[in-house]
């Protein structure tokens, strides 16, 4: 059996019976407690820990646990090469993948501007368009949106303006949209709408498979 505890304190896969304050120290590994530098290998070769993904220019960090999803993904895809957008609640990552390895990240608060701007789960596509051709509008359009009452658009706008920013990474690549966020949806279209091949999976088929790859890249006992 093989104990896994978020730096949090949240643990996975304890046996039944057994408190998280007995789980012997050498049995768990620290999920996002410590930092490492990209490049990096989507996966730690070695330790006890699962560091978060740090980037000086531009200044970013990506939490363990995409890490951990995008191992899922590649335990289903392996030699796969090109971008993945892994969606948090509240933020979205751009993380360029080769060779089994995240090379550099960007990371968008677009999921918490678009519940703090009260949007919704779908974007309009005119919307998208219209933020992807001049980003520096954004700001007028989701007034509009406001005004007119139209959520969807706030939601389009916003997603428009980030495939704007994000455009060195998406645009000639294949992309793959995980995660398990309402947005899901909403960026899919907006990436197809590209004429890119755009793959989605999600966070809870990715988990286990990114697990058992730690397990197996740690050299743990499943």
């Amino acid at each position: 059996m093989t104990w896994v505890a978020a730096g949090d304190g949240i643990a996975l896969t304890i046996p039944a019976g057994l408190p998280a304050t007995d789980i012997p120290q050498g049995r768990v590994i620290e999920i996002g407690a410590a930092a490492q530098p990209v490049p990096a290998p989507v996966l730690p070769r070695a330790g006890r820990a699962v560091p978060a993904l740090t980037q000086d220019a531009p200044p970013d960090r990506v939490s363990g646990w995409v890490r951990i999803s995008i191992a899922g993904f590649l335990a289903d895809h392996p030699g796969w090469d090109g971008v993945i957008c892994a969606q948090q609640d509240a933020l979205s990552h751009w993380l360029h993948v080769s060779a089994d390895e995240v090379v550099s990240c960007q990371s968008f608060l677009t999921p918490r501007l678009v519940t703090a701007l009260d949007g919704a789960a779908q974007a309009i596509p005119e919307a998208v368009a219209d933020s992807m051709s001049r980003p520096e509008r954004v700001a007028a359009h989701l007034r509009v949106a406001e005004l007119r009452g139209r959520a969807e658009a706030i939601t389009g706008h916003l997603i428009g303006a980030e495939l704007a920013a994000a455009r060195p990474y998406w645009l000639g690549q294949q992309v793959a949209l995980i995660g398990a966020t309402p947005l899901m949806a909403a960026y899919a279209e907006a990436l197809r709408a590209q004429g890119g091949p755009v793959s989605a999976a999600g966070a809870a088929k990715l988990l286990p498979k990114g697990l058992k790859a730690l397990a197996t890249a740690l050299c743990l006992e499943v």
